[in-house]
């Protein structure tokens, strides 16, 4: 990817959550990202909402498609988000690792693994990204 990293997307939903995008490795099919953690990303029982370990999954493996084939005049976007909610994240750090696990002419899967400070896994997500 051409673009320097970290990335910021500003304007966007992605900007609002505060996504920022560490490393892209689209020869490996990797993507890493992370959000620090602020009160307005908690529900009122003090948890990090899972609608915001979703979106850092959806947001992430659609970018890094998109990269590998917008130079082909396609496009990406999000078809399937199976998000597994294994332990809260109460603070600090969300950081995100998206591994590609098929590369398909219409399709695109892959994983994502959402961990806190600690290393802890706290969300597994598998997306299905489309490709038109």
């Amino acid at each position: 990817m051409d673009t320097e990293l970290p990335l910021h997307f500003p304007g966007t939903f992605d900007d609002l959550y505060g996504l920022v995008i560490d490393r892209v490795d689209l020869e490996a099919g990797e993507v890493r990202a992370h959000v620090d953690v602020q009160d307005h990303h908690k529900q009122p029982a003090g948890l990090v909402h899972g609608g915001v370990l979703a979106s850092i999954a959806e947001s992430i493996t659609s970018m890094a498609t998109f990269a590998a084939v917008h130079g082909e005049g396609k496009s990406a976007q999000g078809l399937s988000n199976q998000t597994s909610f294994l332990r809260p994240v109460l603070g600090g750090t969300i950081n995100a690792r998206g591994v590609v696990r098929h590369r398909g002419r219409t399709t695109w899967v892959w994983e994502v693994e959402i961990t806190d400070d600690e290393q802890r896994l706290c969300s597994l997500v598998r997306m299905t990204i489309a490709v038109r």
